[in-house]
């Protein structure tokens, strides 16, 4: 274990370079700065979050741009406690009961639906309503993905930059758990026979833009986390849990430069050794990339420092689906039903999942409404609405003509929220916002639109997804990165590169985060 003073003459005067301010890289810069470092993080936008920020639009309404609530948030309690603070001291996290509204489409309007709850009889009660025989399967569900969650943790906080990591003593644990041959929905049928019963434990995959008839079994933890740990909405959007971070990383001496656009990654040798940014050099000890992993690295790092992700690699990598977005002001309340997070879930949702993977624009989607004004009065005027609207689209990959296509779509989609008693907003539209698949790569560097990074299928997993230790001096963090995509995986991937970079900095394996030497300015 390294001394504190050790600790100190190691770390005391490096200098970091962090590119990007989203998630992943304010959780770095807040570790790294907490361990004595000096930490830069340059963002290209005027506001920190990247695509979990909050926007204000004309008439008063805010929509979360990308992420609308928090699973799992015990991983970034545990940033925040590293830090010698308290998560709920800086943002107020309200635990959603329901924590969604999922409808079934059927042939003529809805075939069921289930307000999922972490309460386990009252979930077992709506399961019921539909499926009977499934619902007394539901402990048996929760035990084995408990022990499955319990056994992948430990593979999931390890880095995977080395072959031999995996077989590691944790993925050795875990293989059993692992059962590579089996899908999502392949797994749960072993519980549920109803389709529906099904989707309510593996529409999450969405989160990974995954079809759950594809996705590997391993990930059925991801309805369990919601089940067992609860879903949040952070009070006045995913945007606080950003500035909250950046604020306190600021305490802790960072120096966070918003409008700055990094142009490369500099090395000496084999090492990175800085970034230009806007025209100027800046030098560093270690520079750490947030940013989606296939849009940016062809950009920043050159092919010779990359030898295992090269631009043939990166081109025909494979990525998740894409979204189309549409962000509304309404005037006027929504009805009673409408809860905080609503999903419809297509009639053929197998067909829907084949369409969107194919490269096909699906005229029968599901879809995902987020009226978080149910929960958070403050993201819309008295007497307004403001609504998110989602719905899994291909990627640009597909060759879909957007600019042909958008109009119509929107007039799809439109009328799809009638199912969810949204029979009249057209008219009430007081602010609108659409995104399409080319905006996601145009306005916020997603490569081909695809709004889940790369594709989490076993090929694209662990030691064979971009390494958090990318080269000499130079770190990873965000979904393209190991673990992979999603908030609290995102904020695990920063723990473990925050470690690797402390680790290699001091040159032994580092303590744990919470016990390095505290030099920061709150250490006073």
């Amino acid at each position: 274990m390294l001394q504190s003073g050790e600790g100190l003459r190691s770390l005391s005067g490096r200098r970091v370079a962090v590119v990007g301010a989203g998630p992943g890289g304010l959780a770095t810069a807040l570790l790294l700065a907490k361990a004595g470092l000096h930490v830069t993080l340059f963002e290209r936008d005027e506001a920190v979050g990247g695509r979990t920020k909050t926007v204000e639009a004309p008439g008063g309404y805010r929509f979360d741009i990308g992420p609308t609530f928090f699973l799992y948030p015990q991983i970034l309690a545990d940033i925040f406690s590293s830090c010698g603070e308290r998560l709920e001291d800086h943002v107020e996290m309200r635990r959603l009961d329901p924590m969604y509204h999922l409808l079934f489409e059927g042939e003529d309007g809805l075939s069921g639906e289930i307000r999922a709850t972490s309460d386990e009889g009252r979930l077992q009660a709506e399961i019921a309503r539909i499926a009977p025989d499934d619902a007394r399967n539901l402990p048996a569900f929760f035990a084995e993905n408990r022990t499955k969650l319990d056994r992948f943790k430990p593979v999931l906080e390890q880095a995977f930059d080395r072959f031999w990591s995996m077989v590691s003593p944790a993925m050795l644990t875990a293989l059993p758990h692992l059962h590579p041959s089996r899908s999502v929905d392949g797994d749960l049928k072993r519980y549920f026979a109803d389709p529906r019963v099904r989707l309510a434990f593996s529409f999450q995959t969405k989160y990974l833009g995954m079809s759950p008839f594809r996705c590997p079994s391993l990930f059925t933890i991801l309805s369990f986390l919601e089940y067992e740990h609860g879903v949040y909405h952070p009070v006045g959007g995913c945007g606080a849990v950003s500035e909250a971070m950046a604020g306190l990383a600021r305490r802790l001496g960072t120096d966070i430069r918003l409008g700055a656009r990094v142009e490369r990654v500099l090395f000496e040798g084999r090492r990175a050794s800085g970034v230009v940014v806007d025209g100027e050099t800046f030098n560093a000890d270690a520079v750490v990339l947030n940013g989606d992993f296939a849009g940016t690295i062809r950009d920043l790092v050159p092919e010779t420092h990359r030898p295992r992700w090269r631009d043939r690699k990166v081109e025909t990598a494979r990525l998740s689906c894409s979204t189309f977005m549409m962000y509304l002001g309404i005037e006027g309340a929504m009805p009673e039903g409408l809860g905080h997070h609503s999903i419809l879930l297509a009639k053929d949702y197998q067909r829907n999942i084949a369409e969107i993977t194919g490269g096909t624009l699906s005229i029968q989607p599901s879809l995902y409404v987020q009226h978080a004004g149910f929960t958070d009065g403050g993201m819309a005027p008295p007497g307004h609405t403001a609504l998110y609207v989602l719905v899994p689209v291909p990627n640009l990959r597909s060759g879909i003509d957007w600019e042909r296509e958008r109009p119509a779509y929107r007039a799809l989609v439109l009328e799809r929220l009638k199912l969810l008693g949204l029979t009249d907003i057209e008219s009430r539209i007081r602010y609108e916002r659409v995104l399409d698949p080319r905006d996601w790569r145009e306005e916020f560097a997603v490569h081909e639109g695809a709004t889940f990074n790369l594709s989490h299928d076993l090929g694209q997993m662990l030691w064979f997804r971009p390494h958090n230790r990318f080269g000499p001096g130079l770190y990873l963090v965000g979904g393209g990165t190991h673990p992979g995509s999603g908030l609290p995986v995102i904020y695990e991937g920063a723990r473990i590169s925050a470690r690797l970079l402390i680790e290699d900095l001091v040159g032994a394996r580092a303590p744990a985060l919470r016990e390095l030497p505290d030099t920061s300015p709150l250490a006073t």
